[in-house]
């Protein structure tokens, strides 16, 4: 028995010193002092020892499985001490390197716009407000004093779902207020942005989607002063102190009076140039005091409050702010024409 613990020894520290993999490793250990391993074989057969050996050949196997316990242990720190070395080998970065560029995006031209726009009307003490864009012809239309056999109820200039032209895609954020002063009452002083819909022809001026900013004031004693007011406020800000404005007669079903607003060509003062056509003015946006009927319509009585409302189109407000020549750029998503902003 003596010489078949020598033999185990010298066989297992050779076999487990040799072991390059944790999985060897195991196997030897497995194979050694296993349940069904070489030694414990051997410790099976101590009872068949005379009683005067017994202790000498247990003290020896009990050597053994030390020094065999001990190796196994030695030999599986030198192995993970050698993966990690190879892992962080692997790993190594070198700070010498020139870095890879993350491009980061940024919002687009026209959501700029739109916040610049927001933030002037929240400024001023509006409230931004937010309507559905599959909308009733009652609230584009009826609501809005908006005449049975006006061109724009018409299947070629609306986007009707139904045969019953009954739901739409809203033509303007107008239908909007209507809901707010349904909602809220009076007095009330907000903005809906959005976007809406009408069957135009794609070209440089022109989208069937496109996006408004349309607004309202409901109070005691609003007047035309207070809607030349507010919008010269307004386009001083977007387009700079000193602005000149127009305001021209115009007609909407859902405002009396109504005007449309130019501001000068910054670019020739007034004096006609290819920016302007030729007029020496641009319109920016349409506005006109709340229709009696409008009013009278939301449940608020004509004869004790007043107010006006406004619209523009954001992208060519986006286009004036950003010199932008073609409509059709800002939907294109052309990386090239996005990442000059």
């Amino acid at each position: 028995m003596k010489e078949q613990l020598e033999a185990i020894r010298e066989s297992a520290l050779r076999a487990i010193q040799e072991a390059g993999a944790a999985a060897d490793l195991e196997a030897l250990r497995i194979r050694y002092l296993g349940r069904k391993g070489e030694l414990t074989a051997v410790l099976k057969r101590m009872g068949t020892l005379s009683a005067e050996l017994r202790p000498a050949m247990g003290q020896m196997a009990n050597e053994v499985r030390a020094a065999l316990e001990q190796a196994v242990e030695r030999q599986s720190a030198a192995l993970e001490q050698k993966a990690l070395e190879a892992r962080l080998a692997l790993e190594t970065v070198d700070v010498s390197i020139p870095g890879k560029r993350e491009d980061i995006g940024h919002r687009h031209p026209m959501y700029t716009a739109l916040d610049e726009f927001k933030e002037i009307f929240i400024n001023m003490g509006f409230e931004v407000m937010d309507g559905p864009e599959v909308e009733l012809s009652e609230y584009n239309f009826t609501k809005l004093n908006t005449p049975d056999d006006h061109p724009a109820r018409e299947w070629t200039d609306t986007f009707y779902l139904d045969e019953e032209s009954r739901t739409l895609l809203r033509t303007q954020t107008s239908p909007m207020q209507i809901r707010a002063l349904e909602t809220y009452g009076v007095p009330i002083r907000m903005i809906s942005p959005g976007r809406v819909y009408r069957k135009d022809e794609v070209d440089a001026t022109h989208s069937p989607m496109f996006h408004q900013i349309e607004g309202l004031v409901v109070d005691k004693g609003i007047t035309m002063a207070d809607l030349k007011g507010t919008l010269n406020a307004v386009i001083q800000e977007i387009y700079g102190a000193g602005t000149q404005t127009r305001f021209r007669p115009h007609h909407f079903p859902f405002t009396e009076p109504s005007c449309e607003v130019d501001v000068q060509c910054a670019r020739c003062g007034g004096k006609g140039c290819p920016t302007c056509k030729g007029e020496g003015w641009m319109e920016v946006l349409g506005a006109g005091m709340v229709h009696p009927k409008v009013l009278s319509g939301c449940g608020v009585d004509p004869e004790v409050y007043s107010g006006f409302a406004f619209g523009f189109g954001l992208e060519r407000m986006a286009m004036a702010r950003f010199k932008i020549n073609d409509l059709r750029l800002i939907f294109e998503n052309d990386i090239r024409f996005l990442e000059q902003f």
